[in-house]
């Protein structure tokens, strides 16, 4: 269960650099930021999720929405946000909507064993 908070921590941590690192932070400011601020959250979540697992249960849906935000942000916030801005965001918030389902997945399995 832990791992899973983690790799939303690191997820968030990517999301935050990803503009610099894909190097669109230039041409798509607009996105860069919506990066910086959902990959800030991410990370500050994932470490809340990694300190209260018993409390996690709702953050798992805010971690979903995140993630899905991710997918839809190159479209909704600039327009041709080019191709290596769109594969990082989608990948990106592919992977956080997948570990956000895990570890709501995990959380239900632990709650009918309990």
């Amino acid at each position: 269960m832990a791992a899973v908070e983690e790799l939303v921590i690191l997820a968030g941590i990517w999301a935050a650099v990803s503009a610099w690192t894909v190097h669109f932070s230039a041409t798509k400011p607009e996105l860069a930021i919506s990066n910086l601020v959902v990959g800030i959250a991410l990370a500050a979540l994932g470490l809340c999720m990694s300190m209260a697992p018993e409390r996690s249960q709702d953050l798992n849906f805010v971690v979903l929405l995140l993630g899905v935000w991710l997918i839809v942000s190159p479209w909704v916030v600039s327009r041709d946000a080019g191709t290596g801005a769109i594969l990082s965001n989608v990948i990106t918030g592919a992977c956080v909507c997948l570990f956000a389902l895990t570890a709501g997945g995990l959380l239900m399995s632990k709650r009918r064993t309990t």
